[in-house]
């Protein structure tokens, strides 16, 4: 058995296969995936499995880059916002770059996949951008 924290087998293989550069979205219930990008659909019912809960685990198995929010997740300050911020300023999330909401929903169509969590706050959504660990 896997000694990190992440057991879904799905992300678990796409996080795996990342390359320098490629994007994994973590996107709240109401956020459209585009067709032909792979969508890990872990949404239970609202609120479960929550957005912050999926973003550490995630965090645990993939070497990150930068990462992009939509301006609006600023305007309407989610409470995943407040966790947001600290791991930015932890350094855990490299550079931060801001678009509109639909030009997020545009970069999600170059995304390898998207992970679909329960979260329902509105715009609670990031790009990650695969880094390297050398």
């Amino acid at each position: 058995m896997k000694k990190t924290p992440l057991l879904n087998i799905a992300l678990s293989r796409v996080i795996a296969s990342l390359g320098h550069g490629d994007i994994l979205m973590i996107v709240d219930a109401g956020m459209p995936v585009p067709s032909g990008v792979e969508l890990i659909d872990l949404a239970v019912t609202h609120g479960i499995p929550d957005f912050v809960g999926v973003l550490n685990t995630v965090l645990a198995e993939m070497q990150v880059e930068s990462h992009v929010l939509a301006d609006e997740m600023r305007d309407r300050q989610p409470p995943a916002l407040a966790v947001l911020d600290q791991l930015n300023a932890a350094g855990s999330l490299g550079s931060q770059r801001l678009l509109s909401h639909e030009a997020l929903k545009q970069l999600s169509r170059s995304a390898r996949a998207i992970v679909r969590t329960g979260e329902c706050q509105p715009y609670t959504n990031i790009a990650l951008v695969a880094g390297v660990v050398f």
